[in-house]
């Protein structure tokens, strides 16, 4: 029962880390109207959760794995590329360590929030058909998207731990561009917003500040759809409320990695990426080795 007690700053653990923590290159790279996306990728996280230090928790660990099936894509509006992705994953994992020297343990396993994406280019990202794209010179672009997680995945007020959060939560970003002959140079700007859960663990409430985030990647093409990257993010706020009891868990942590994007025939390609926390103040300092596989056609 203590441990549970103890835990309640890793309820957002399963769900909330992982989007925090997220570092995606070329999130508004242009593609020609009429693509589709299917994806289907896997993810691992572990490592260690830093808490007040004035809690009686030690060793507390975290092995996460994330299984995602993903579609998107591309149109245009008023002259101008957009797109739309939607992705469903599946979250099984373990939290471990310490309380007053005794060792406990969580396991879950279950669907997670489904997560919606819009995007769209405000500059310098015409919506062009497969040939003029194929003939257009590359340029500066700004783009804006809106993420939005809704509460679809499996939650149980019974539970302190749960997958799905209960709530949801908004993410507007904005995301800058610049080619440089085979570098790609991107800056995106963002922030999290969160919804309450009414029904949180014994008929609380639990809020949670805004968190902001800022993303830089550079990225080197050695042939068309070959291309290696270094991505780098600060995120910071999401101090959270339950009830009236104000948590000691303000996030100012960073974040580096790396990713390289195989083609694989026509229409496929691979996506490895890794990273690991740089500093981390409060919540996960975790590892995370990914890979995806993607399936793209022109209609």
């Amino acid at each position: 029962m203590l441990f549970r007690q103890f835990l309640l700053g890793l309820i957002m653990t399963f769900t909330g880390v992982a989007a925090a923590q997220e570092l995606e290159p070329r999130a508004y790279s242009p593609s020609p109207v009429g693509m589709n996306f299917l994806v289907f990728s896997y993810a691992h996280q572990n490592g260690d959760i830093i808490f007040d230090l004035s809690l009686p928790l030690k060793d507390i660990e975290a092995r996460l794995n994330f299984t995602t099936i993903s579609y998107g894509r591309t149109f245009g509006i008023a002259g101008r590329s957009a797109s739309v992705l939607a992705a469903l994953p599946y979250v099984w994992g373990e939290v471990s360590g310490k309380v007053f020297e005794t060792q406990q343990s969580i396991t879950r396993s279950g669907l997670a929030d489904m997560r919606l994406r819009f995007a769209m280019n405000i500059l310098g990202g015409p919506a062009l058909n497969p040939k003029a794209f194929a003939a257009r010179k590359p340029a500066t672009t700004l783009g804006a998207s809106l993420i939005m997680v809704a509460p679809t995945g499996q939650y149980d007020p019974a539970r302190l731990i749960n997958i799905g959060s209960n709530r949801w939560a908004f993410k507007p970003e904005v995301g800058l561009s610049h080619p440089i002959g085979r570098w790609y140079l991107e800056l995106y700007g963002g922030i999290w917003l969160f919804n309450d859960n009414n029904n949180f663990f014994g008929g609380s409430r639990r809020a949670q500040k805004p968190i902001g985030s800022i993303q830089a990647h550079a990225s080197y093409t050695i042939r068309p759809h070959l291309w290696l990257s270094a991505d780098a993010t600060f995120y910071a706020g999401g101090r959270t409320t339950i009830d009236d009891a104000i948590s000691a868990d303000v996030q100012k942590n960073s974040r580096i990695g790396l990713a390289v994007s195989l083609p694989v025939g026509r229409h496929y390609s691979v996506k490895i990426a890794w990273a690991r926390g740089i500093t981390t103040r409060i919540g996960g300092h975790f590892n995370t080795v990914a890979i995806s596989w993607q399936y793209a056609w022109l209609d």
